[in-house]
């Protein structure tokens, strides 16, 4: 077991002292996929990796106590908490700037034109892609959550879904091919 299972086992056995311990040894991953995350942004993005590092703690380890499976299941949480927080911030800053229409976009799209930046209405088409996937099948959303909102490659993907790296390539393809059909 390692030592983050371990102290996500004792926080939700109410071990207050765990919290503290838990921060330190996942922060710096946290941090990484932060930056990563918010350097594919538009530019003008306000939002910090590490404040959206602290929200995202704050989220994961919060008032309610959770029930952590693993290190991997924390990760697969993170990178939902990471998505929940860009797509409240893309909507926020959405209404100020252009108040509304809505387009579809190809998910192959949106990943190439990552580099060069997503626009935000990019950015909330695949959040409501990517809710309708996960009412048909969660193992697939979450695979795209850990490979688009945490920067997550198909091994490590893969890894913390407790997968075969075949399992996850089919399951890319077929979350891929679905995203694309709804679109």
């Amino acid at each position: 077991m390692s030592d983050v299972t371990r102290i996500l086992n004792a926080i939700e056995q109410g071990d207050a002292k765990a919290t503290d311990e838990l921060l330190p040894l996942v922060y710096e991953e946290l941090r990484l996929l932060a930056a990563q995350k918010l350097s594919h942004e538009p530019p003008g993005q306000t939002l910090q990796a590490t404040a959206l590092v602290h929200e995202v703690y704050l989220r994961l380890v919060g008032d309610e106590p959770r029930g952590w499976e693993n290190r991997g299941h924390f990760f697969v949480a993170a990178a939902e908490a990471m998505r929940r927080i860009l797509i409240e911030h893309a909507r926020r800053r959405k209404t100020h700037k252009r108040g509304g229409d809505q387009e579809r976009v190809n998910l192959d799209e949106l990943i190439l034109s990552n580099e060069n930046g997503r626009a935000l209405d990019e950015l909330i088409a695949l959040d409501e892609a990517l809710e309708k996937l996960e009412r048909k099948d969660k193992a697939k959303a979450d695979l795209i959550k850990l490979r688009f909102y945490a920067g997550l490659t198909i091994e490590q993907s893969a890894k913390s879904l407790r997968i075969s790296p075949t399992t996850a390539k089919t399951h890319w393809a077929y979350a891929r091919a679905w995203l694309r059909e709804i679109s």
